[in-house]
């Protein structure tokens, strides 16, 4: 193991073992989730086509509740998707950044025990890479994503979830056409199923 992957790991298991420590519930948290992703069609340029279900979709964030219901949060996603059917052969790295308003709906009341309910929103950045032989085709752009998490805790400090989103991509029109050949300039759909865990102590408990 590297010195670089060495001091990783241990930052990481020592990050983790701090947070499942904890007793109560945080304001601080990080998130990670794996899932799929669905690229819309109109982001390719014909006859390129990408297949409608594809792995890995992987979200790394940090949220910061600045009250009990409102905070926000900064995360990464990466994402892959490749040709189908009689598509020309290719395969894309899409990556965005985004920073998101997030609203805890939880503590409404009208939720079962146990089980959370969270909506986010912001804007954000897209880097686009294919791979292979369009890989001069590499693109960026801003970005609008929306979603929902629901949340099912299995302890003050730990949570599982499940989170539907959509990432509005604001790319350009390809001009010429041949710069979109293996690449994309759409819209993305995502699911993904990951775990929240506390990073620091209770603020805004009762």
């Amino acid at each position: 193991m590297s010195f670089k992957k060495y001091i990783f790991f241990v930052l990481f298991a020592g990050t983790a073992f701090g947070a499942m420590s904890q007793n109560a519930k945080s304001v601080l948290k990080a998130q990670v989730a794996l899932g799929l992703n669905s690229p819309s069609k109109n982001g390719f340029v014909a006859p390129f086509e990408a297949k409608t279900v594809n792995f890995p979709t992987i979200t790394l964030g940090v949220q910061y509740m600045f009250k009990e219901r409102f905070g926000a949060k900064f995360d990464y996603g990466f994402n892959r998707f490749s040709y189908d059917g009689d598509s020309p052969e290719f395969k894309d790295n899409y990556s965005r950044l985004n920073l998101q308003f997030v609203y805890d709906a939880s503590t409404l009341g009208f939720l079962p025990e146990r089980i959370g309910l969270v909506g986010h929103a912001g804007p954000g950045y897209t880097f686009v890479k294919p791979l292979g032989g369009y890989a001069d085709n590499k693109l960026s752009f801003l970005n609008l994503m929306a979603g929902i998490e629901i949340h099912y805790g299995i302890s003050d400090t730990m949570s599982l979830f499940a989170d539907i989103s959509y990432i509005y991509g604001l790319g350009k029109d390809f001009n010429p056409v041949t710069d979109g050949y293996g690449a994309f300039n759409g819209h993305l759909a995502t699911i993904t199923f990951g775990v929240s865990f506390s990073l620091s102590g209770c603020y805004y408990c009762d």
